[in-house]
């Protein structure tokens, strides 16, 4: 019972902590108890633990641990992934070596089915390189999306891979490479996410999450006879859960490891892949990536702080003009991309989005800028609609 009860914990322990890594580092909940909880563990718990050694040992720990913490967080690599498919699969193997001959054959009938398809998905995202932009592809990838002048300005160069960065992608150290559309990268699945590979990564949420709700339904199915509740004992009295705390011991020992412990592993963690599922939904509705939502979540600060402006394009393309008397003024390059007029695209805006450090216009342009408050002054010209960005999704794009 002891060794039971320690299972119990280790699992909630898990659950919790995956909890945390996972979501503290949205921007929703950058300010709450989880985003604390995630920089105490990711950030202050690692730095007290190498001011403590430079303390007691001169830093030789630190040192000789150096090379390995390199590999493990700056580094692409397979760790996670293979963590990942070892409890996966240990976890399917253990139940079902040990349950298939209790199980009803319709019962049996969706089990190859969803243990499957995790393993499809992970495959499709782990391998998926379509989303990588080189130079030979640039030129395709350049005419995906325009530019909004604000979160993503025209003529930006990637140093590391000598390309012009296309709208809406980002350079990722891990991959080393610049990822169109790009999502984020995800160590799961030892790839980063974007243009291609994304709607792969949502579809192993999913079937990991139905392959959690069904191996929990079924650990339930047979185990639930051994929970025997006297009906006598009023709903929330003391008795009650007394009579609840007995029988679920009971029910937890008579199942063991394999039926109760992977049972409750499977229902104590299946908030985690949809939880994240239910949030890059919502990102999706919302016409966004994660990289778009942390940009966003530091313009809406910025905002907050009145040192963003904002004009037309237009307003901004004859200001340059006029100083130029009457040609291009090359100013303007910072602003506009020759590929955008390639685009078409259902959203247009003349926008163009400016931060200061100072709160003030930029300087002999006071009368072209206009200081703004509220994100909802601003156009995301990404966001097609909720349902129109889903089926952007669904194909790929």
């Amino acid at each position: 019972m002891g060794a039971l009860r320690n299972i119990v914990i280790a699992v909630l322990a898990i659950s919790f902590l995956t909890f945390v890594a996972l979501f503290g580092r949205l921007p929703a909940l950058r300010k709450t108890p989880i985003g604390w909880l995630q920089r105490l563990l990711c950030l202050h718990i690692p730095s007290g633990l190498r001011s403590a050694d430079r303390s007691l040992t001169g830093g030789r720990v630190t040192r000789k641990s150096k090379r390995l913490g390199q590999y493990l967080f700056y580094e692409k690599n397979p760790i996670v992934l293979i963590i990942f498919l070892f409890i996966l699969t240990g976890s399917a193997f253990l139940f079902l070596y040990n349950t298939t001959h209790l199980l009803t054959r319709s019962q049996l009938l969706p089990v190859p089915v969803l243990v499957g398809m995790p393993y499809i998905f992970t495959y499709l995202s782990v391998t998926g390189r379509a989303h990588y932009i080189s130079k030979a592809n640039l030129n395709a990838r350049m005419l995906d999306y325009p530019y909004d002048n604000a979160l993503f300005r025209p003529n930006n160069h990637c140093p590391t891979c000598d390309i012009v960065k296309p709208a809406r992608s980002k350079h990722c150290s891990l991959c080393g490479t610049c990822v169109a559309k790009c999502d984020h990268h995800c160590p799961w699945v030892n790839n980063c996410l974007g243009r291609g590979n994304y709607r792969y990564f949502l579809a192993l949420l999913l079937s990991l999450g139905m392959v959690q709700i069904y191996g929990a339904h079924l650990s339930w199915q047979l185990v639930k006879k051994y929970v025997v509740i006297d009906p006598s004992n009023p709903l929330f009295s003391r008795a009650r859960m007394t009579n609840l705390g007995h029988a679920f011991v009971i029910a937890v020992n008579r199942g063991g490891i394999s039926v109760s412990g992977v049972g409750l592993l499977a229902a104590s963690t299946a908030s985690l892949p949809l939880g994240l599922l239910a949030y890059h939904l919502y990102l999706i509705w919302a016409g966004m990536t994660t990289n778009e939502s942390q940009k966003w979540s530091d313009w809406k600060e910025d905002i907050s702080d009145g040192c963003v402006f904002k004009t037309r394009l237009a307003d901004l393309r004859r200001h340059y003009q006029l100083k130029n008397d009457g040609k291009y003024n090359p100013a303007m390059t910072d602003f506009e991309s020759a590929s955008d007029r390639n685009i078409w695209w259902p959203v247009n805006s003349d926008q163009v989005l400016v931060r200061t450090d100072d709160g003030r216009p930029p300087i002999g342009q006071d009368m072209l800028w206009t200081r703004i408050w509220s994100l909802d002054e601003v156009d995301n010209i990404y966001d097609l609609g909720g349902w129109q960005n889903f089926v952007e999704v669904f194909r790929g794009n």
